[in-house]
């Protein structure tokens, strides 16, 4: 499945999410993707992910215990994994070259539209 697409469907069933899953969600990420920012290795990015945690950031952020934003965390992802797969199984891709005749002379551009239902 095209990762493009993947990031689509996660980002629009985020957008669904209740708004506290939601804020806590995009918490944690938006701690990670600041820390892959910072790292240039993979090493650094795990010794940053040890000195900063975006778990233990939620934690102080949120007032709530750490296991329950554990626990809750992996709730998020994986009500999010289950929604972005059951869509992703209903997306089905149709060429329409054919049907644009100025798009089907002699160049090898395709014109392919995505529905997903």
């Amino acid at each position: 499945m095209n990762e493009r697409l993947i990031e689509f469907l996660l980002r629009s069933e985020v957008a669904n999410l209740p708004e506290e899953k939601k804020q806590l969600y995009k918490f944690i990420v938006d701690a990670e993707d600041s820390l892959v920012d910072k790292a240039e290795t993979a090493d650094e990015f795990h010794q940053l992910l040890l000195k900063h945690s975006p778990f233990e950031q939620a934690v102080r952020h949120f007032n709530l215990p750490f296991k329950e934003i554990v626990y809750l965390m992996d709730e998020i992802e994986s009500e999010l994994n289950r929604k972005v797969n059951r869509r992703s199984e209903k997306v089905e891709w149709i060429d329409y070259t054919g049907h644009f005749p100025r798009l089907a002379r002699g160049d090898n551009r395709r014109s392919v539209y995505l529905f997903i239902n």
